[in-house]
């Protein structure tokens, strides 16, 4: 998932957030992201993500891959694998293609694996409407679900 020490990549460097700086707002990263400090907002990783066993981010999280050893209080949608190492705390909905989780680590929130990630508010507004809709029309009128018949 990430490089190295030495090696090179590509035109675009990594990003890297020090212990002891703390950054504000919606942060942007078209390379990889190293997360040591502190984030409050959100943060996007067109690559690789990882977050430091002593960073903490409230923040909503996406990257195409991520390493977590830190806390993150926001939802994490990855879009390939994610890795929760054991000192990792996380609280909030995840979403990832690949999951792996070591012991020890915290995960509280609901986790949806596979399939496609909506990525947008309103992609995900879309996809839980579609999910809601299937559901509620889905049950009407089964035998055996719901209130009992006279």
């Amino acid at each position: 998932m990430f490089k190295k020490e030495g090696e090179r990549g590509g035109a675009v460097g990594d990003t890297i957030i020090a212990m002891g700086v703390k950054v504000e707002g919606e942060f942007a990263s078209d390379g990889n992201v190293v997360i040591e400090g502190e984030i409050v907002g959100s943060v996007h990783a067109a690559q690789d993500l990882q977050v430091g066993d002593h960073a903490r981010l409230t923040a909503d999280v996406t990257a195409t891959n991520a390493r977590i050893a830190g806390e993150i209080r926001g939802n994490v949608t990855v879009l390939e694998k994610l890795e929760l190492l054991a000192t990792s705390r996380v609280t909030g909905d995840v979403h990832a293609k690949v999951l792996l989780v070591e012991p020890g680590a915290q995960l509280n929130g609901r986790m949806t694996m596979g399939a496609p990630v909506a990525v947008t508010v309103e992609e995900q507004e879309a996809v839980v409407t579609e999910r809601l809709s299937a559901l509620v029309s889905g049950g009407r009128g089964a035998k055996g679900h719901g209130t009992p018949s006279a």
